[in-house]
C-alpha cells in the first residue's frame, strides 16, 4: 500500500477538467518543483493553489504523477498568485489588463477585498457600477462554490455532489444538507444513502428521522429496481425497511402514508395485496396499459386476404412458408399489434423479412428498432435493412443533472407506418413506455422476440405479461426448419427449453462438451481454448477477440466473469512498454483491450463515417484504441463509433473477453464457450443456460459436469419479478374487449 503523502502547490496549467465530475488533471508548482496531479479535485482554476492528500504513482507514458485521493482549496496569498489566478479568466469579466489593474490597487489583499467589499472594486481607475456590480456577482459565484466544496470535501463528501448541490440549490445547499442530509440522495444530486448515512451520522440525526426513513424506502426500491422489480409488495417492502433501518413496523407506516400523501410512492393493489411503486415505474406500467388499450381500439382491423400477396412474396424469395410463418405475416398486415415469438431455427428472420417486403409492397414507411447496438447490427445483416437501437430511434438527450429525455414522444411521433422492434424479450418498460408514446395512434406495432430468453436487465419482465395477457395477438413459431435440425446449437437449445438434456456425447458437430471437476484445470482448458486451440483451428480461422466470446452464469468465482477477464487479459494483451494503461476499481485497462459499457451513458460524443452522435449504452462491446492521460480520455471503438470517452467514468466499463449471460442478450457470435462448474445456486435454472447456448453462431463449447448442467435444465424456475404490468393489461383488456376478440 503506497504512503499517504500531503502536498501542497498553485496550479500552473490545467490539462485536464470535467466540470460535471470534477476530475482534473493539472500541473502543480509545489515549492518550485512541477508535477503532475490527477484525481477528482473539483471546480479548479489557474493561480489557485491545492493541498493533495493522496500518493505517487508510475504512469507507463507519462511519468510520475500524483494520485490525489482528497483536495483542499487555497485561494492565493501572493500578489504573484492572485494576479495570476485573476489573468486566468476565473471569474467572467475580468481579462489580464484589467486583473492587472485590481491586483495593482489592492495587493495581496485583493480577493479579500472582492469577497468582502465589493463595492471598493470603483476604486479602480475605468471600472464603472455596472461592471463593478457584474464582476462583484460574479466573484461572489466563486468565493461560495469554493466555500461549498470545502464544506462538502471536509465531511468525507466528493466535489461532483457538492456541485450538483450547488447547482440545485445554490449558495443555500450547505444549510438545506445540514437541515436534512438525506436530500443529498435526489435525482439530481446523486448521492447514495450510504454516503448520506455517514453525513447524517456525523449530524446527529435520529434513526426515526422522517427523512432518513422516507430515503431508506426509495433506496431498497431503486435497489429492487436494479435488479429487475418495477415495484414491491408492501409486507415485504415493510419488513425489509424495518430490518435495514432498525426501526418499528409503526413508524414504518406512519412515513409510507405521507410518502403515499405527497405522491413520493404509489400504491397498486392487485388481488388484494398491496403493491408500492416508485412514480417513474408506476407511470411506466400504467402508460404501457393505456396507450396499447388505445392502439387497440382505434388500430386497424383489415379483413382483406393477403394470400395473393404472401405467394407472390414466395415465388419471389423462393421460400416456402409453413401455415404458422403465413398467419404471423397476415396478422402482421391487418391487424394494428402482433408479437411474433419463437426459439432459434423456427423461421423468424425468415417470417419478418416477408413481412416487411410486404409492407414494402403496400407503400408502407417501415422502421426497425432493437435494444442494443449489437442486437440492432444482427437484425441489420439478417434482414437487410436499417436498424437503429431504440434510444438513436427516439434521439435520446441527456441533461446535467443525468436525466434522458427523448426528442420524440406524442407531441413529435416517429414518422413511419410500421414500427418492428426485435429482442423485445431484454425491452424494460420504462423504454417500452417512451418508445409507445412516440407512435401514432394509426401506427402498426410487430414486436419480435424468445420469450423464453432472459427478461431484460432493466426493471420488469415486459414480453412475457404482454403475451400471457393476451393483450395484443401473439404468433409462437414452433416448426424448427430442416437447414436448422442439422445444427446441434439449435436442436440443443430446443431440448434445454423443453426440460430434456442436450447430447453431450456428439462430437462432429457444432456443440461440444468438456467434462471438467476441479475450478483450475477448467480455467486453463478454457484460456487455452480462445488464446490458442481455436484460433488454431483451420476448420474455424477464429479471432481470440473478435469471434470468441466466454459467457458466464455469473461474475464471481474461479469460472466468474472477474477472474477469466483477468486470466484472458494477461495472455491476450500483457502490460508492454509504451503500451498506456488506466486503473479503475476493478481492472487494469490497457489499449486494445475488449471492453464493455456497463451502464447507459447519453453524455459519451462519438463519430461514425462522418456521423456524430451522443450515447453509449449498457452493454455495448468495443476495443480501446488509445488512452491519453493528458487529455483525461480514451479512445474507444464500439464497433464503429468512435467515442472519445472520460477516464472519469472508467468504472463504467469492464473487461469484455468474458460477459455473464445477463450481458450477452441481444448479441450473437462465431464461438461461445460455457464455464458450468462452481456454487452459483441462484443462477441454476433453465432459461440462463437457453440464453447463453442461443448466443453461438457457429461453435458452441461447455466446460464443466454433466451434473450441473442437468441441474440447471431441470430447473424450470423462471426469473420471478415483481410487477403488475399483466394484471392492468388484463383488467384493460376485460374491461374494453369484448370476449372473443381475448382468444386473438
Amino acid at each position: 500500500m503506497a504512503e499517504t503523502l500531503t502536498i501542497e502547490g498553485t496550479v500552473e496549467t490545467i490539462i485536464f477538467n470535467n466540470p460535471d465530475s470534477g476530475y482534473a488533471v493539472v500541473d502543480l508548482n509545489s515549492d518550485g518543483e512541477m508535477l503532475t496531479a490527477r484525481g477528482e479535485l473539483g471546480d479548479v482554476d489557474e493561480g489557485e493553489v491545492l493541498v493533495l492528500k493522496g500518493a505517487f504513482v508510475d504512469h507507463p507514458r507519462y511519468g510520475t504523477q500524483f494520485e490525489a485521493e482528497s483536495c483542499e482549496h487555497k485561494l492565493p496569498d501572493t500578489v504573484d498568485g492572485i494576479r495570476r489566478y485573476l489573468s486566468s479568466g476565473v471569474i467572467k469579466g475580468i481579462g489580464k489588463a484589467l486583473a492587472n489593474k485590481i491586483v495593482d490597487a489592492f495587493g495581496a489583499r485583493t480577493l479579500y477585498i472582492m469577497e468582502h467589499e465589493p463595492d471598493r472594486l470603483m476604486e479602480v481607475r475605468g471600472m464603472s457600477q455596472a461592471k463593478c456590480d457584474e464582476v462583484a456577482a460574479e466573484a461572489k459565484q466563486i468565493f461560495v462554490l469554493r466555500s461549498i466544496i470545502s464544506y462538502f470535501t471536509d465531511r468525507g463528501i466528493k466535489s461532483r455532489y457538492a456541485m450538483r448541490a450547488f447547482r440545485s440549490w445554490g449558495a443555500s445547499c450547505t444549510e438545506k444538507a445540514e437541515s436534512d442530509p438525506y436530500l443529498l440522495c435526489c435525482d439530481a444530486v446523486g448521492l447514495s444513502f450510504r454516503e448520506a448515512e455517514n453525513f447524517a451520522h456525523d449530524l446527529h440525526v435520529p434513526k426515526d428521522d422522517a427523512s432518513r426513513i422516507g430515503a431508506g424506502i426509495v433506496h431498497i426500491l431503486r435497489y429492487n429496481a436494479g435488479v429487475g422489480h418495477t415495484c414491491a409488495p408492501l409486507d415485504r417492502l415493510c419488513k425489509t425497511a424495518k430490518d435495514f433501518l432498525e426501526i418499528s413496523e409503526t413508524r414504518f407506516y406512519e412515513v409510507y402514508n405521507a410518502m403515499l400523501a405527497d405522491e413520493a410512492l404509489v400504491e397498486y393493489v392487485k388481488k388484494e395485496r398491496e403493491f408500492v411503486y416508485l412514480p417513474e415505474y408506476y407511470d411506466a406500467e400504467r402508460s404501457i396499459t393505456e396507450r396499447i388499450a388505445v392502439m387497440r381500439q382505434f388500430g386497424i382491423r383489415d379483413s382483406k386476404d393477403y394470400s395473393h400477396m404472401i405467394d407472390e412474396i414466395e415465388q419471389s424469395s423462393g421460400m416456402e412458408y409453413a401455415e404458422l410463418q403465413r398467419e404471423a405475416i397476415r396478422a402482421a398486415l391487418s391487424r394494428g399489434l402482433l408479437i411474433l415469438t419463437g426459439g432459434p431455427g423456427t423461421g423468424k428472420t425468415t417470417t419478418l423479412n416477408a413481412i416487411i417486403s410486404c409492407f414494402e409492397k403496400l407503400g408502407q414507411h417501415v422502421l426497425i428498432a432493437a435494444p442494443t447496438g449489437r442486437a440492432a447490427k444482427r437484425v441489420s445483416d439478417l434482414t437487410g435493412y436499417e436498424a437503429k437501437t431504440i434510444h438513436r430511434l427516439l434521439e435520446v438527450q441527456f441533461d446535467g443533472d443525468a436525466q434522458q429525455t427523448f426528442t420524440h414522444d406524442e407531441n413529435s411521433p416517429l414518422n413511419c407506418d410500421v414500427l418492428i422492434v426485435d429482442e423485445m424479450s431484454m425491452v424494460d418498460v420504462l423504454l417500452f413506455s417512451h418508445l409507445l408514446r412516440a407512435l401514432r395512434l394509426g401506427c402498426k406495432l410487430i414486436l419480435v422476440g424468445d420469450s423464453d430468453q432472459l427478461p431484460s436487465v432493466g426493471a420488469g419482465n415486459l414480453l412475457r405479461h404482454l403475451i400471457a395477457s393476451r393483450c395484443m395477438p401473439v404468433v409462437t413459431l414452433k416448426e424448427i426448419f430442416r437447414q436448422a435440425q442439422q445444427s446441434c446449437i439449435i436442436t440443443n437449445a430446443h431440448r434445454i427449453v423443453h426440460g430434456e438434456m442436450p447430447d453431450l456425447l456428439r462430437k462432429d458437430n457444432d456443440f461440444f462438451f468438456f467434462h471438467r471437476t476441479e475450478f483450475e484445470p477448467a480455467a486453463d482448458l478454457l484460456v487455452d481454448l480462445v488464446v490458442h486451440r481455436l484460433p488454431a483451428a483451420p476448420a474455424y480461422k477464429l479471432s481470440p477477440t473478435k469471434d470468441i466470446q466466454v459467457i458466464c452464469p455469473s461474475r464471481r468465482g474461479p469460472l466468474g466473469t472477474v477472474e477469466l477477464n483477468k486470466a484472458l487479459q494477461a495472455r491476450l494483451n500483457p502490460p508492454t512498454a509504451g503500451k498506456a494503461q488506466v486503473k479503475s476499481p476493478l481492472y487494469v485497462f490497457r489499449e486494445q483491450d475488449k471492453v464493455m459499457q456497463t451502464k447507459n451513458n447519453y453524455d459519451i460524443p462519438w463519430t461514425k463515417d462522418g456521423e456524430s452522435g451522443k450515447g453509449i449504452f449498457n452493454g455495448d462491446i468495443g476495443h480501446i484504441l488509445a488512452i491519453d492521460r493528458r487529455s483525461g480520455e480514451a479512445v474507444i471503438d464500439f464497433e464503429g463509433r468512435i467515442a472519445r470517452f472520460p477516464l472519469t467514468m472508467i468504472d463504467q466499463l469492464e473487461l469484455a473477453y468474458a460477459i455473464t449471460v445477463h450481458k450477452s442478450q441481444g448479441s450473437e457470435f462465431e464461438a461461445v464457450i460455457i464455464p458450468l462448474l462452481g456454487r452459483f445456486e441462484k443462477l441454476t435454472y433453465r432459461n440462463l443456460l437457453y440464453t447463453a447456448v442461443t448466443r453461438a453462431k457457429r461453435l458452441l463449447i461447455l466446460i464443466g459436469t454433466p451434473q450441473k448442467v442437468a441441474q440447471m435444465v431441470e430447473n424450470d424456475r423462471r426469473t420471478n419479478r415483481y410487477s403488475c404490468l399483466r394484471h392492468m393489461l388484463e383488467e384493460s383488456v376485460r374491461a374494453e374487449t369484448p370476449p372473443e376478440e381475448t382468444d386473438a
